[in-house]
């Protein structure tokens, strides 16, 4: 598997101390860091697959901060040089991760876990609630995306 042009990880440090946790997921100085637009969760149930939808105009930072997701990305870019390429990431509690999907990928997670899960999402672009810079897919229908969420021990 190729890592598809554009999409960034960075393992995220958790700092345990007498009083609980903290960890860092996203800075104006990281590198790849382009722009806030705005930052929120999305929770999905145990089983729910949350897919297929790209943007536009921006890019998503996401994190995994409770239960585990299966992340993952298609390039839908004619000109990338990993056009039509998929990447996975397994993002929760267990590998916390921030993933950067670039505009044009679609992308969307499963929730793999037992539990509810909270994804943090940190896009470069505020929502537009007139115009939502939004495109969906069926997360089920393989005919532009060639990716079944079924497990593959089932």
């Amino acid at each position: 598997m190729k890592t598809i042009e554009g999409v960034v990880t960075k393992k995220l440090r958790v700092i345990p101390d007498d009083r609980g946790r903290l960890m860092e997921i996203l800075r104006a100085d990281d590198p790849f860091f382009r722009k806030f637009g705005q930052a929120y969760v999305s929770t999905t149930y145990p089983g729910v697959v949350k897919a297929w939808h790209l943007h536009r105009l921006q890019e998503d930072h996401l994190c995994c901060i409770v239960g585990t997701v299966k992340l993952v990305v298609f390039d839908a870019r004619e000109e990338s040089a990993t056009y039509r390429e998929l990447n996975e990431f397994w993002l929760g509690e267990h590998n916390p991760v921030l993933v950067v999907v670039p505009r044009l990928c679609y992308h969307g997670w499963k929730n793999v876990g037992l539990k509810e899960s909270i994804v943090v999402d940190i896009p470069s672009e505020p929502y537009n609630y007139e115009h939502p810079d939004e495109h969906r897919l069926d997360p089920h229908d393989n005919k532009v995306i060639p990716y079944s969420w079924e497990r593959r021990d089932a």
